[in-house]
């Protein structure tokens, strides 16, 4: 029996794998239900569209900048399993107040006065609960696994994350408003259900107090967590894939309709194929360290992930203008193309070497700081990220401003891997220097 398969089938792994499976969904259900709605159902100016979409990513991650200190320090200084209940408990009562939301909006009752204010409120609200839950996810793996199973378990986390937010995004383009407003509820439900299963997960360290000052403690966390040489270097390299996967998303759909003349459909084809990806190259990762937590194959993984992102940038700069009606491509139309085949394998290239270099470096987080710092540790980690994806949103803005094409923006994308795989070979060499595999 795999190590894999002893994780699912263990009490110690399975309710926290399948709790936080359920949450990604419903986060992914619930942002994408109600951003399709307002954007399709409400808005007519592509202006108006873009300002709400900006606005529901803006709110969303708001929470990871100003409260992952102060989740980092709860989970540190509480019982995890504790802290996953009471989060899980306040999901139920905010997809409540979501749902309401949406139901309001399919009945176009107070659309603006309350309908929309209730969904972005319920929103923020599940920033707040994500950025909470993170740390927890990741932290508790060290405290319920053996040494030689914390790869395997964190690849199977965010493989089961990827997997989570792609159906999510898909169901949420299948089903009504009215139908999202319900499942919202009972995944919610479910999921505290689940929560209560994982096991108690106390503190390992010296109680410190906790400072509640979101701003000077997320100073302090990431000065203190930084010092490390390691530890910057891991973090660095993973909010550098990060922001290269954010422009990635950032381009899908205008890619998909510009340069493609291929329907939103399509797009969210890419969407799929990058985190079926993304969830394979978790997993394959774990079987070529066989269970050891290094960055020995990061360096190589983020140079594939640059040179599959310059084929597909290739295929898309030859891709013959279609020679149809104005109408975009449908799924079925798109597939049938000659270039289609190797455009779709590049992209999930691409992503199946994002998955093999950014678990690792996950994993390096949960084991190499000590097992009470851990928590801490991943929330610094996630403000510095969630700066990253920012800052990767921003330079795309940028980059179209000055009028630059996707395919060029996609070029420079793919060299700024180069400065990933420099900093996954530093943090391998320190490894190494330290007398880690």
């Amino acid at each position: 029996m795999t190590t894999t398969t002893q994780l699912i089938r263990a009490r110690r792994f399975l309710p926290l794998f399948v709790t936080q499976l359920l949450g990604a969904f419903n986060d992914n259900l619930f942002k994408n239900a109600m951003v399709l709605f307002v954007v399709y159902g409400v808005y007519n100016s592509e202006t108006a569209e873009a300002r709400f979409s900006a606005l529901a990513s803006g709110i969303f991650v708001i929470p990871f900048f100003l409260l992952s200190a102060l989740a980092g320090q709860m989970a540190d200084m509480r019982d995890k399993s504790r802290i996953i209940r009471i989060v899980k408990f306040c999901e139920i009562i905010i997809m409540l107040v979501g749902g309401t939301g949406l139901a309001l909006a399919w009945q176009g009752i107070a659309l603006h006065l309350l309908a929309i204010p209730l969904m972005l409120l319920a929103l923020f609200a599940m920033g707040v609960h994500s950025t909470f839950f993170g740390p927890i996810k990741y932290a508790i793996l060290p405290q319920h696994l053996k040494d030689n199973e914390v790869l395997s378990g964190t690849g199977l986390v965010e493989a089961g994350t990827y997997i989570a937010v792609l159906a999510g995004t898909i169901v949420a383009g299948w089903i009504s408003v009215d139908t999202a407003a319900v499942m919202v509820v009972v995944i919610a439900a479910i999921g505290y259900l689940a929560g209560r299963q994982v096991p108690s997960a106390p503190p390992l360290g010296k109680l410190e107090p906790i400072d509640y000052h979101v701003i000077r403690s997320s100073i302090n966390l990431v000065r203190t967590t930084m010092q490390d040489r390691r530890v910057y270097l891991a973090i660095c390299s993973i909010s550098f894939f990060w922001a290269i996967g954010t422009v990635l998303f950032v381009h899908f759909p205008p890619l998909a309709k510009n340069m493609l003349h291929a329907s939103k459909e399509v797009a969210s084809l890419f969407l799929v194929i990058f985190s079926v990806g993304v969830a394979i190259g978790s997993v394959a990762i774990n079987a070529l360290l066989k269970g050891s937590v290094s960055a020995r194959w990061s360096p190589l993984s983020v140079i594939g992930m640059g040179l599959f992102l310059l084929a597909f940038q290739q295929v898309c700069a030859i891709w013959p203008p279609h020679g149809g009606p104005e109408k975009l491509m449908n799924v079925a139309t798109f597939v049938i193309q000659p270039l289609a085949l190797p455009l779709l394998l590049t992209l999930l290239g691409i992503a199946v070497c994002g998955g093999m270099f950014v678990v690792p470096l996950y994993a390096f987080l949960t084991t190499f700081v000590d097992k009470s710092q851990t928590a801490r540790t991943i929330a610094a980690n996630n403000i510095v990220n969630s700066g990253a994806m920012v800052v990767g949103a921003i330079a795309t803005g940028l980059m179209s401003l000055l009028g630059l094409a996707v395919v060029t923006q996609l070029t420079i994308v793919a060299l700024c891997c180069v400065a990933s795989a420099w900093l996954g070979l530093l943090l391998y060499r320190a490894e190494r220097a330290a007398g880690r595999p």
